[in-house]
């Protein structure tokens, strides 16, 4: 499959669960966590995917990248 089709295939995935997604925990699993795995990253290998990273920067001291 091509990767335009695969992420057409995702988009619509995304419109079909917006309005049942209500939490950050839910986006991610359902959303952020799936995109990266599309990507190519092992969403599972802690040496190549880290879900929360503390950005340590900005106006909120230790705030988390998602």
């Amino acid at each position: 499959m091509e990767f335009n089709d695969v992420i057409k295939q995702f988009s619509e995935r995304i419109l079909s669960l917006k309005d049942t997604i209500t939490t950050e925990e839910s986006t991610k699993m359902s959303l952020v966590v799936p995109l990266f795995q599309l990507l190519g990253y092992e969403v599972f290998n802690p040496n190549e995917f880290c879900p929360e990273f503390c950005g340590g920067g900005g106006i909120k001291k230790g705030g988390m990248v998602v």
